[in-house]
């Protein structure tokens, strides 16, 4: 009976194993993509274009509070903080969207997710380590066939 029952789990193996691996990095680049976007256009405000800002250089009053009175990291100033982790989120966030140096860009996502893990929201760790399974994805499987890289280095695994 519950060999049966294995046999009929495993049945649509073959189907999982038919979806491409580039549709799932395409996939995995947008997901993470969104998130750290979304948070950058939290922070700016400024010339907009398709509903979005894009002023990255332009923070919000709002953003540096933040950062001066909630986020209180330790060792640097709150306004290099908060201009550092907004161009980050911006650009970062792009590179990664397009797979321009994706897993440079993914490591950097990574080590970013660390740091608000450790010094800024510890009890959102389930989140967290949702972000950091999508971006060691990633850096394991490169940016896929749908990628910036891939037409600049003529290989989806660079």
């Amino acid at each position: 009976m519950f060999k049966k029952l294995l046999q009929l789990a495993n049945k649509p193996t073959a189907l999982f194993k038919a979806v491409p691996e580039d549709l799932i990095a395409l996939i995995a680049r947008i997901a993470i993509a969104a998130v750290f976007w979304r948070s950058a256009q939290t922070k700016i405000s400024g010339w907009e274009f398709l509903d979005q800002s894009w002023q990255f250089y332009n923070l919000n009053r709002s953003t540096l509070m933040l950062f001066e009175y909630e986020y209180q990291l330790p060792l640097i100033h709150y306004q290099f903080a908060a201009y550092m982790a907004t161009f980050s989120e911006f650009f970062v966030s792009l590179a990664i969207l397009l797979g321009f140096m994706t897993r440079l860009s993914a490591f950097a996502l990574l080590m970013m997710t660390l740091v608000i893990q450790v010094l800024v929201y510890p009890d959102a760790w389930p989140t967290h380590i949702l972000w950091a399974t999508i971006l060691l994805y990633i850096m394991k499987q490169g940016p896929g066939k749908f990628s910036v890289d891939q037409l600049l280095m003529g290989s989806d695994r660079p």
